[in-house]
């Protein structure tokens, strides 16, 4: 516990340890009740409370601190989602519930939204990408819950026509350019 909270107020110590620290307290449900340096017991009923109390009670850190730290890990970028997931038995009407949920429900094509919704709608496809098979992105794309796209340069007409030619089967080439010639 006092090896992630030193870690996320260093700058650049350890840097590399912390998706892991973190995974191992949020698996391990560390955070929830622990033994300050002082001696104090310390217990949190939300995650939020744990990452915004100040040190050695908390983190004091920020949500989003956090998630930039995990970015690259999407096995422990899932588990800080799930984690900052609300309770079901606490209500909005609740005074400890007055958090932002913007910067804790991410949304969009985040990968945190991406993950939640695999994970809700398509455990299969979830798994692929907490196992490294799969990015979030091809497998929201494969479970058609995003529309696959692709860029086109638009340095010149050839280099278009090449990079919609690669992605394209021949029967959709040929649809595009009725369509463009259609005026």
């Amino acid at each position: 516990m006092q090896a992630l909270g030193s870690g996320i107020r260093s700058t650049g110590n350890g840097l590399t340890d912390l998706p892991l620290l973190l995974r191992r307290v949020m698996e391990e449900e560390a955070w929830r009740t622990f033994v300050t340096p002082r001696g104090e017991l310390v217990e949190h009923e939300r995650f939020v409370d744990f990452v915004t109390t100040p040190p050695t009670a908390g983190l004091g850190a920020t949500v989003e601190l956090l998630r930039t730290i995990v970015a690259a890990d999407e096995v422990t970028l899932d588990l800080l989602d799930r984690a900052l997931q609300r309770p079901s038995h606490v209500h909005r009407d609740d005074d400890q519930d007055d958090v932002d949920n913007i910067h804790i429900r991410p949304s969009g094509t985040s990968k945190e939204a991406g993950l939640r919704r695999l994970r809700k709608d398509r455990p299969d496809l979830h798994a692929e990408v907490l196992a490294g098979r799969l990015s979030t992105h091809s497998a929201m794309v494969k479970a058609g819950f995003r529309k696959r796209k692709i860029s086109v340069p638009i340095s010149s007409a050839a280099d278009a026509a090449q990079a919609i030619k690669r992605n394209l089967d021949p029967e959709q080439v040929k649809e595009l350019a009725r369509l463009l010639a259609d005026d």
